[in-house]
């Protein structure tokens, strides 16, 4: 990799937005939005289709005006500003290089739009191309680089200007798998090492988790939590959150004088005031483990389930059985690659114990799926 100069780490830039909605017609995309990025922090939006994430991100970059509320640069109003004064890189889906240019010609346009001279645009544009890895295809035409290799370059071309603030509007979805996996961390990355202020719209709960400061999760047009992804895992507010983000196994329960029980098992509350009565409990499936049946010392009384292995598939790093409950239901089990189970073999579902989320519903039967199911 070339030893040019990259570019200078980012002033330190607060982002706000104080009470955004935005509305299309009678829908309202967005409403009493309240967020607030921290200098030099990545936020991730997440949430299902129709949430409003991408909505928020253009109302930032100034690509749809706000119904109500402000959007606020390090204190300063800027929500009359057009997109051009509001110093903003972005990065979307779509790679919109121009195809007659080669991947430094398209790194130095907003360059030349700012009338740089040429020595500087051309300094400036390779620096940015070493810093996504790509110092020696300052030559090449979109069409002779592979995807992942032109969202690199429209990533140095959004960073070459030294914005104020970083938007990625669902960067990695038209990557392969691989690929996506390598530019996420390619790009946590180079936030990390610049310490520009980024908010990265994304549906998918694994790049959020995997390189956010904080996550929002949206839903309706508000933030239902924010936290840091640990919380949001280990913690979720609500029954959405705990739905949403990552696996659960939706078990019927019920909450009594502050536990959970689910089939004569008894487990711990995150929120150990809710309500007494049926409820919906979600249990992850790394909290559960597998013991054959019989094996003396299997599992201690009161905290295992009996049932019969439906299925176990191999994923690589880990393994997810699904196991039909005696009493009724299906719960999947995420384990060792190690430990192997075969297909109606009979075993005991051991709960670790840790505190479970849970939703009420009306009455038990409610409280199960009609296909019982790992939810994500």
């Amino acid at each position: 990799m070339s030893h040019i100069q990259t570019p200078p780490v980012q002033q330190k830039t607060v982002v706000e937005f104080a009470g955004v909605a935005k509305r299309y017609g009678s829908h309202l995309a967005l409403t009493e939005f309240d967020l607030t990025l921290q200098p030099g922090e990545l936020v991730a939006l997440l949430g299902p289709s129709g949430s409003g994430k991408t909505t928020a991100l253009r109302v930032l970059a100034g690509l749809e005006s706000c119904d109500d509320g402000r959007i606020l640069i390090n204190g300063d109003d800027v929500s009359g500003l057009p997109t051009s004064r509001r110093d903003m890189g972005m990065v979307f889906q779509s790679y919109s290089l121009f195809p007659h240019l080669s991947a430094g010609e398209n790194v130095e346009f907003g360059l030349r739009m700012r009338r740089v001279p040429a020595a500087e645009r051309r300094e400036r544009a390779a620096a940015a191309l070493a810093l996504v890895g790509l110092d020696a295809h300052y030559g090449r035409f979109a069409h002779e680089l592979s995807g992942g290799q032109q969202q690199r370059v429209a990533l140095a071309r959004a960073l070459v200007t030294r914005p104020r603030v970083l938007l990625l509007d669902e960067p990695l979805s038209a990557l392969d798998a691989k690929v996506r996996v390598q530019l996420r961390d390619e790009i946590r990355r180079i936030q990390t090492e610049l310490g520009i202020t980024t908010l990265f719209v994304t549906h998918d709960q694994d790049e959020a988790l995997a390189v956010a400061d904080r996550v929002a999760v949206m839903r309706d047009g508000r933030i239902e939590q924010v936290g840091t992804p640990e919380e949001l895992y280990t913690r979720p507010a609500t029954p959405f959150i705990a739905d949403f983000v990552g696996l659960s196994n939706r078990l019927p329960g019920a909450v009594r004088h502050g536990f959970a029980e689910v089939h004569g098992v008894v487990l711990p509350l995150l929120d150990p005031s809710h309500a007494d009565g049926p409820v919906r409990v979600f249990v992850r499936p790394e909290d559960l483990t597998l013991v054959t049946a019989g094996t003396p010392g299997d599992a201690p009384a009161g905290m295992s389930l009996a049932g019969i292995v439906l299925v176990s598939s191999f994923l690589g790093s880990l393994r997810r059985t699904s196991v039909q409950l005696e009493q009724g239901g299906t719960v999947v089990v995420q384990h060792d690659v190690r430990d192997r189970h075969q297909v109606g073999e009979s075993v005991l579902v051991r709960f670790a114990g840790a505190p479970v989320p849970v939703e009420a519903v009306q009455d038990l039967a409610a409280a199960l799926p009609r296909r019982p199911r790992l939810v994500r």
